[in-house]
């Protein structure tokens, strides 16, 4: 396949994708009838200079495809790529017992995927329930305020990126991330993540498409365990031989855990069987929403609104006194959800639908913290978490309403909501709080150098009825359980620590592409276990 990049074209184009395939064969110098297939591998938007543009890369296969390598000097903007053929090898040695995963977010579930593929029949257990349970009871949350804690945003079927906006952005190059895009795609998701710059599946879609995973995982054998929690390892002579369950023993010498960012009692259970943790970074803050509208002036100047944009989204950060401030899941036309896990507690996350439809945008705005804040002891990070989540409890009023404040009464420390143009969408209400009030205050003079930052570098961020719900705390796992280069842990052999609760990722791509990572050292190691 042929890539022709940075292919610029104006707003006013009447077909811009046709425009830029001819224009990449006029580069190669290609003829309609040597050419098998043209189309955008990418697209996105350069608004740089006040005047926006499309900036298209469009691949080319020919019907001759050994000429497609003496084509790529044609010109600096062209080169030639291969598909990646994955091949995952497979040890000798039998397992004695099925392989385990715990937990069926992105990254459990494309681990059970590559192993069920592959002839492993794994076992996976979710402490949550399945997906239309999960979404009732997130829904009788919303309504309610009646939290379950094992089926919630956090819990559940599909991990906490079912309740996101299903973005499949990252900045890893890692060659497996198209194995993920693949399989999202063989299930339902969106043509357009192929070649979007910033691809997304939108929650309403993710849902189907995660379910349709579950289903081919239990045709080729795997098992799925909804409402069964991970309570205990047994080991021997530092290996695995078994784990307990709430619903009972099983035998096991290779578990794959994926538990997410927010198990924190399993976290503890596994201090307590001896598996040292420790501290990394995560970052605390709240949700910013604006007016979709607004953040599109801001970067579309004025050309927003032309049918040919995408919605607009961006990306903010700067370093306050050696921390940094930053805008974190950026959802266009979003809501904000509420996330709690744990009674008395609040926490905000941001979701948005396929359609990014909604009158708001809002983003995370957090600033980072790391072990150093907390004695390098990850009990201390867990609390500190836990503390900020009771206090919005508290500041709420009760019932999970969020502490709220408009971002100019914030910059000033006034403690007002004073609601004009932007309506906070997050579902259990919100009450006037100064949410300065809440953090520590380096954290919170932080997070209000960064705004005014933000402002200077995004004119939506200086409008002041700019609303901010309370708090964030959820942004990636607190703690770490180290593992070797052949991805198990260093403490006990078996045990794959895997994705963003283990530490080793952030986002639902890089937890998908870890989770393919692990089943695949985990099948190089072993074989599947005999049948009987």
């Amino acid at each position: 396949m042929l890539l022709v990049r940075n292919l610029r074209l104006p707003l006013s184009c009447a077909d811009p994708e046709q425009e830029a395939v001819r224009q990449a064969c006029r580069i190669l110098h290609l003829s309609p009838r040597r050419v098998a297939h043209a189309g955008t591998a990418k697209l996105s938007v350069d608004a740089r200079h006040g005047k926006p543009v499309l900036v298209y890369t469009i691949a080319i296969t020919l019907n001759d495809e050994g000429e497609e390598s003496a084509l790529a000097g044609a010109s600096p903007c062209v080169c030639f790529t291969q598909k990646p053929e994955f091949r995952f090898p497979v040890g000798t040695r039998p397992l004695e017992h099925r392989p385990v995963v715990v937990g069926l977010g992105p990254a459990g579930l494309f681990a059970a995927l590559l192993l069920a593929r592959n002839g492993y029949r794994p076992i996976v257990l979710e402490r949550g329930p399945a997906l239309d349970r999960r979404v009732e009871a997130v829904r009788q949350f919303e309504a309610t305020g009646r939290l379950d804690p094992d089926a919630n945003v956090q819990f559940g079927e599909g991990g906490a990126g079912t309740f996101s906006d299903g973005k499949l952005t990252t900045r890893v190059g890692d060659p497996l991330c198209s194995y993920v895009t693949q399989a999202f795609l063989e299930h339902g998701a969106p043509a357009d993540i192929a070649w979007r710059q910033k691809p997304h599946v939108g929650t309403d879609l993710l849902r189907g498409v995660i379910l349709s995973i579950r289903q081919e995982i239990q045709s080729l054998g795997g098992e799925v365990h909804f409402q069964t929690r991970l309570t205990g390892l047994r080991t021997r002579g530092g290996a695995l031989c078994g784990i307990t369950t709430s619903e009972g023993q099983l035998a096991c010498d290779r578990l794959i855990l994926a538990v997410g960012h927010s198990a924190r009692d399993t976290f503890s259970m596994l201090e307590q069987q001896g598996l040292s943790l420790e501290c990394k970074p995560f970052s605390v803050g709240f949700r910013a929403e604006h007016l979709q509208t607004e953040i599109e002036r801001s970067l579309y100047h004025g050309a927003a609104g032309h049918p040919a944009l995408p919605r607009g989204e961006y990306q903010l950060s700067q370093q306050v006194d050696g921390r940094c401030v930053y805008t974190f899941c950026m959802c266009p036309g979003g809501q904000v959800c509420a996330a709690a896990s744990e009674e008395g507690g609040v926490v905000t996350n941001g979701m948005s639908y396929h359609a990014r439809d909604g009158r708001n945008a809002n983003a995370a705005v957090v600033i980072s913290v790391d072990g150093s804040d907390f004695g390098k002891d990850p009990a201390r990070a867990i609390a500190f978490q836990r503390s900020l989540e009771q206090a919005a409890f508290r500041a709420g009023g009760g019932g999970y309403r969020a502490p709220a404040e408009t971002v100019g009464s914030f910059l000033e420390g006034r403690g007002k909501l004073e609601l004009d143009r932007v309506q906070p969408t997050y579902p259990r209400g919100v009450t006037p709080c100064d949410l300065g009030s809440l953090l520590p205050e380096e954290l919170a003079g932080g997070l209000r150098q960064g705004l005014t930052a933000f402002g200077r570098k995004l004119a939506a961020y200086r409008s002041p009825d700019a609303v901010l719900t309370g708090l964030e705390t959820r942004t990636s796992s607190p703690v770490r359980l180290h593992r070797n280069d052949n991805l198990q842990c260093t403490a006990l052999a078996g045990l794959y620590p895997c994705g963003e609760g283990a530490g080793y990722a952030g986002g639902i791509m890089t937890a998908a592409v870890d989770g393919v990572r692990c089943a695949a050292a985990l099948m190089q190691d072993c074989a599947p276990a005999k049948t009987s």
